[in-house]
């Protein structure tokens, strides 16, 4: 058994993700020597030591706000995320998020990060559309293991400027942080970019619009709206990416999820409807 799979079998209520920049920071050791590869197998009897310093507990303060539950059992909850809503605090926003408004709605989620309760994946601020929410550490692991393998379906709804060519295509080109617009994201060729892929249909086009589904193979930071944008059709009321504002709000929703339960081992797969004002 390979050391981050060790760690995680014990239950530690580590991620994936902050076990393995332990293992490369050194400071899991085993035998009383440093491992610096996540992928090094443990022997039989062999002592493993891990050391970290729990970051101290933000207290998030409930705001009673009406929120779409979707679903909910004693391990998940699935949700419909407004438009204009941040997913967790964080620079320059700390009262107002989902996290505020979910800590009122449900009595326990997972504390696996104590800044984000219960927040398994985010939406950018101004798209809507389902979530899976965590209740527990348990499945909150579980479902981060799904997250990272990429084998979570999402199925993204979007407008964009342009008559798109095709009925179906896909978009892979790395994404990377822009290198001179340092809160943006860019489809690039560095070193730094990370591998990133888009498969889309084409549900509906006129001579200046169309109609998207998204399936994003890869979850990138604004991996949709730069795609688009790359292909010269940006999504509608993107004033990041696209520059179009004839359209009361950013046209990108998240209309379904599926993934394994964590309790169940099942397939199971949610959909939430699309906003009146696309439609429209």
């Amino acid at each position: 058994m390979v050391i981050a799979d060790f760690a995680r079998k014990e239950k530690l209520g580590l991620s994936r993700t902050i076990l393995q920049k332990l293992i490369h920071d050194g400071s899991v050791l085993c035998a009383k020597v440093a491992v610096t590869k996540p992928h090094y197998k443990v022997k039989e009897a062999e002592e493993v030591q891990i050391a970290w310093e729990e970051k101290k507990k933000v207290i998030q303060q409930p705001i009673k706000v009406d929120l779409e539950i979707i679903y909910q059992d004693d391990d998940v909850a699935v949700i419909n995320k407004p438009a204009g809503m941040v997913v967790h605090p964080g620079a320059g926003t700390h009262a107002y998020t989902l996290v505020n408004v979910l800590l009122y709605h449900f009595k326990t989620l997972s504390d696996i990060n104590s800044q984000r309760p219960g927040i398994m994946h985010r939406l950018d601020k101004d798209t809507s559309g389902i979530m899976v929410i965590a209740k527990n550490n348990q499945a909150h692991l579980l479902l981060s293991k799904q997250f990272s393998e990429h084998t979570i379906r999402k199925v993204y709804i979007a407008i964009v400027k342009g008559k798109v060519e095709f009925d179906e295509g896909e978009i892979e080109i790395p994404i990377g942080r822009h290198p001179l617009k340092r809160k943006q994201m860019s489809a690039q060729h560095t070193k730094e970019a990370k591998y990133a892929k888009t498969n889309y249909r084409t549900l509906k086009r006129t001579d200046d619009y169309s109609l998207l589904e998204l399936y994003p193979q890869t979850g990138r930071t604004h991996q949709l709206r730069v795609h688009l944008a790359f292909i010269g059709h940006p999504i509608l009321g993107d004033k990041v990416y696209g520059k179009y504002n004839d359209f009361s709000r950013l046209a990108l929703h998240a209309k379904s999820i599926g993934f394994i339960h964590p309790r169940t081992g099942k397939f199971v797969e949610f959909t939430s409807e699309v906003p009146k004002e696309f439609a429209q």
